[in-house]
C-alpha cells in the first residue's frame, strides 16, 4: 500500500511542478558535476567517485552516485572529461541517469591569471524501476500487471551546460549555467522540465609562511557557493583547514531566516589528502524545520590523480578538493 501511495503522490507531483537537481556537500570532490570548466583542471588525469546517502533514517531516502574521469592536454591547453551520474529515491527507485562529455580551454593572462571557459553535452534518462505494485493488482486481487506503457517509465532528452572559471595560485571565481536546453523529464503526457540552474562560487587560500628550506603545507581556505534554480535559492559558506595529510572542513548551508528558516544544514568534513590520493567523509546535520523528521546525510568521496612530470605545463586549479 505504501508503494501505491508513493506512486499516486508522484503522479500528482509531476503534473504541476518542475524538477530540481540533486546536490553534493563535497562539491569540489565532484568537480565535473559542478562545472565543465573543471575538466582537465589537474596536472595529468583524475578519477573521482562520490556517494551520497541523504536523510538516511527516512523511510524514503535519496541516494546519488557519481563517477568522472578527466585529463589535461598541455599541448593544446585543453581539458576533456566524462561524467556519469545516477540518483534514486524512494521504494519505487524514481531517479535519473546522466552521461556527459565536457571540454575546457585554459587561457593565461599576464602569466598570473587563468581563464577557463568550459562546455558540456549530456544524455539524460529519467524514470522508475519495474518492481512496482499498481492499483489494479490490489483492488479485486487482479493478476494482470497493471503497468503503464513504456512511454511512462522512461523519459530521455539531451542537455547542455556552460561555465567560466577565473583563478590564480590563491584565488578562484567561477559561474555555471546548467540545463540550458531545459530537458523534458516527464514520464507521461504532461511536460516536466528541468529549469536552468545558475551557480556562482569562489574562494581564497591562505598559506602559512614556512622556513626558507622547509615550506609549510598548512593552509586555511575560505569558500562559498550560491545556487539558484527556478524559485529555489541556496548559499553555502565554508572553511577548510589542511595540514598534510589531514583536512578538516565546516560548512553552513542555507540563507538565514528566509521563509522563517535558520538554514538548511551544518556540514562537517574530515579528509585524507596526499599529492595523488584524496579520501573524504562528510555529514550533514539538519538544522531546518525538518530536524524532527530527518537526521542528516552521509557522503563519501574518493579521488585519484595520475600526475604528469612537473615540467609539464600546469592545468591545476587552487580550489579545495573536498
Amino acid at each position: 500500500m505504501r508503494r501505491v501511495i508513493v506512486l499516486i503522490l508522484f503522479l500528482f507531483t509531476v503534473i504541476g511542478i518542475k524538477g530540481q537537481d540533486p546536490q553534493f556537500s563535497q562539491f569540489y570532490s565532484n568537480p565535473l558535476y559542478l562545472a565543465p570548466s573543471f575538466a582537465g583542471a589537474v596536472d595529468g588525469s583524475r578519477v573521482a567517485l562520490v556517494y551520497r546517502d541523504q536523510w538516511w533514517e527516512s523511510t524514503v531516502p535519496f541516494r546519488a552516485f557519481s563517477f568522472s574521469y578527466d585529463h589535461y592536454f598541455s599541448t593544446f591547453n585543453s581539458g576533456v572529461g566524462f561524467i556519469a551520474f545516477r540518483d534514486v529515491s524512494g521504494s519505487s527507485h524514481l531517479g535519473s541517469l546522466n552521461l556527459g562529455l565536457q571540454y575546457s580551454y585554459n587561457l593565461t593572462v599576464f602569466n598570473v591569471w587563468h581563464i577557463r571557459p568550459g562546455m558540456a553535452f549530456y544524455y539524460l534518462e529519467h524514470g522508475l524501476n519495474d518492481n512496482l505494485l499498481y492499483m489494479d493488482q490490489i483492488i479485486g486481487h487482479h493478476q494482470q500487471t497493471g503497468a503503464p506503457d513504456q512511454s511512462f517509465k522512461k523519459a530521455r532528452d539531451i542537455d547542455y551546460s556552460f561555465s567560466t572559471l577565473i583563478y590564480t595560485t590563491k584565488v578562484w571565481f567561477g559561474a555555471t549555467a546548467d540545463h540550458l536546453l531545459t530537458p523534458n523529464i516527464s514520464l507521461y503526457s504532461s511536460e516536466t522540465t528541468l529549469p536552468i540552474k545558475y551557480s556562482v562560487y569562489g574562494g581564497y587560500e591562505f598559506r602559512r609562511r614556512g622556513k626558507l628550506l622547509k615550506p609549510s603545507d598548512e593552509t586555511m581556505t575560505f569558500a562559498f557557493m550560491y545556487k539558484e534554480q527556478q524559485h529555489i535559492q541556496q548559499l553555502d559558506l565554508g572553511v577548510y583547514w589542511y595540514n598534510y595529510p589531514l583536512v578538516l572542513g565546516l560548512w553552513y548551508r542555507g540563507i538565514p531566516y528566509v521563509n522563517s528558516q535558520r538554514g538548511d544544514a551544518m556540514v562537517f568534513l574530515v579528509g585524507f589528502k596526499t599529492r595523488q590520493l584524496n579520501i573524504g567523509y562528510s555529514y550533514d546535520f539538519t538544522i531546518s524545520n525538518l530536524l524532527s523528521e530527518v537526521r542528516g546525510s552521509h557522503e563519501i568521496s574518493l579521488t585519484y590523480k595520475f600526475l604528469l612530470p612537473k615540467r609539464t605545463k600546469r592545468g591545476s586549479v587552487p580550489c579545495p578538493e573536498f
